[in-house]
This record gives C-alpha cells, sequence and structure tokens, in this order.
C-alpha cells in the first residue's frame, strides 16, 4: 500500500493509492499517520478497505510529509561505500548517528528555503524507513519485523554548519523545510528487494546522484538493531540511511544550491519528489 498525507500546510488528511492509482480519502476511517496509528494492526484493519469505495481527492492536491510529528527522525552517515570515498572519508566501522529536527519536515514537492547565513546548503536522496512497532534490543535477524515501511528522504544538508561549525552535525540537517519526505510511505511488502533499489537526484534538469542500496555499508536491518542498542524506537520513527555519491560539496568545484534551483528525486517504488529553492523570507 502506498499512503499519503493530503492538503494544506497544517490541515493534511490521510489518503491511500487504490489499485489504478486515485488518491483516496481515509480520513473518515483514521485520523492521520502518526506515532498512535502507525502501527502493524492499523495495517491490518487497512488491508480489508475496498479503497475504491472511498472518496476519491484530486491529484493536484498538495501532498504533505507522509508522516505527522514522528517522535525522532534519524539519520546515518556515510553508508554508501562510493559516498564515502568521493568525500575521502575512510568508511566507518560503525554507522555515524545523527538527528534532525522533526521540525524541519516538509512536504515532497514544497519549496526549500535558503537561508540568509546560508553558503553551503547541500542535496542527499536517501531512503527511509519508519517503525511500525516498539523496538528495543532488535536483533538483525528479527529487524525487519519491525519496519513499516519506507519513503524517499531528502536529506538537505548545510556544508558550512555541519562541518566547520563546532559540535555536532544536527545544525546543518534540521533547519526548516530540510527534511522532505514522501510523496508515500510505501508498506515494505511493496518493495521486493530494499537491498537492490536505485537512487538518483538531478539538479536543473543535470544528474548529479545515482545509486543503488547494494552499496550500503550497513543494511536497514543492521542499522535498525544497531540502534536499538542505544535506544528505543517507537511507531512513527523515521530512520534515513545514507546517500550515494554526487553531493554538492563533493564535485570540484563544489557546487551548492541557490534561489531558483530545482531538484528531482526518484528511488524505485518509492515515487518522485520535485522541490525549487526559494529566498528566506520572514
Amino acid at each position: 500500500m502506498k499512503f499519503l498525507r493530503c492538503g494544506k500546510i497544517g490541515s493534511e488528511i490521510p489518503a491511500v493509492l487504490d489499485k489504478n492509482g486515485k488518491i483516496r480519502n481515509l480520513s473518515n476511517i483514521m485520523k492521520d499517520f502518526d506515532p498512535k496509528n502507525l502501527n502493524f494492526e492499523t495495517i491490518r484493519k487497512l488491508e480489508k478497505i475496498n479503497f475504491e469505495s472511498l472518496p476519491e481527492i484530486e491529484n493536484s492536491s498538495r501532498i504533505g510529509p507522509c508522516i505527522n510529528q514522528p517522535g525522532k527522525f534519524i539519520g546515518i552517515g556515510l553508508n554508501y561505500s562510493d559516498h564515502a570515498a568521493e568525500t575521502g572519508a575512510k568508511p566507518p566501522s560503525e554507522p555515524i548517528v545523527f538527528m534532525k529536527a522533526t521540525s524541519c519536515l516538509n512536504g515532497p514537492n514544497d519549496d526549500i528555503t535558503l537561508y540568509k547565513n546560508s553558503k553551503k546548503m547541500d542535496w542527499e536522496v536517501e531512503i527511509g524507513f519508519v517503525i511500525g512497532k516498539e523496538a528495543k534490543m532488535v536483533s538483525e535477524k528479527e529487524a525487519s519485523n519491525y519496519i513499516l515501511g519506507f519513503c524517499i528522504v531528502n536529506d538537505i544538508s548545510e556544508r558550512e554548519w555541519q562541518i566547520e561549525k563546532t559540535g555536532q552535525w544536527v545544525k546543518g540537517k534540521s533547519a526548516d523545510t530540510f527534511g522532505p519526505i514522501g510523496p508515500y510511505l510505501v508498506t515494505k511488502d511493496e518493495i521486493p528487494n530494499v537491498k537492490n533499489l536505485n537512487l538518483s537526484l538531478d539538479l536543473n534538469n543535470e544528474r548529479m546522484q545515482t545509486g543503488n542500496t547494494r552499496n550500503m555499508i550497513f543494511n536497514v536491518n543492521f542499522i535498525l538493531s544497531y540502534l536499538t542498542n542505544f535506544m528505543s524506537l517507537q511507531p512513527g520513527d523515521i530512520i534515513t540511511t545514507g546517500t550515494p555519491p554526487g553531493v554538492g560539496m563533493a564535485r570540484n568545484p563544489p557546487l551548492f544550491l541557490k534561489v531558483g534551483d530545482e531538484m528531482k528525486l526518484n528511488i524505485d517504488y518509492l515515487g518522485e519528489q520535485n522541490q525549487k529553492i526559494k529566498k528566506f523570507t520572514i
């Protein structure tokens, strides 16, 4: 199943794609896709519904973040061998973990803000996975039982804030609009092999990133298991798993986002994002 949230910012309603690709309104069945409702019990209930019988939503409707108010938004850094190589970094022996503020969540096609003090804003196409039940000290073998689904994430990163200023990566990862997710939350049964998914990102119609999840250093199940050694994971938590090569900071010379730039992101089975860079205004 492919779930999404449609409507104006702050007034989104839950929806689902039917077998014909039409958007159907779920608001009479559930309140939202949030930590209270994103669980396997909800999935089992929805599987029994004839979506074609539900009210249709126009395809022109704005699509919001596919999850509302997740408890955690966790990132994994330098998780593709070819991306680590392009940055000159040694592949990590354990996952690099950072947090993105949940306030950075953005719709998949909403504008992204270039802030006044930003000089080095970069792009990162990534596959994110979403937790479906509480996870504590989970083995890698059992990890897939805790994953509800997957979505596209653009892990927007301000490299000066992230790398050149003191402190943690979270500063360069968390500004408002720096976390586009969706368009869909795709349940895991729709993904034939999460270890073989193509990812791409185009900037102004020029290909910047091309990758495949088979080049991950740490796979999805390992990441989930690893994280549960240090924290519990709850339904609705988002974990984004790293980016393939082609980021702006690794180019020669480096290339960073500017007002008016347009990005298109694709991941197999997960859909497409389209974003434009806008100037910061109060």
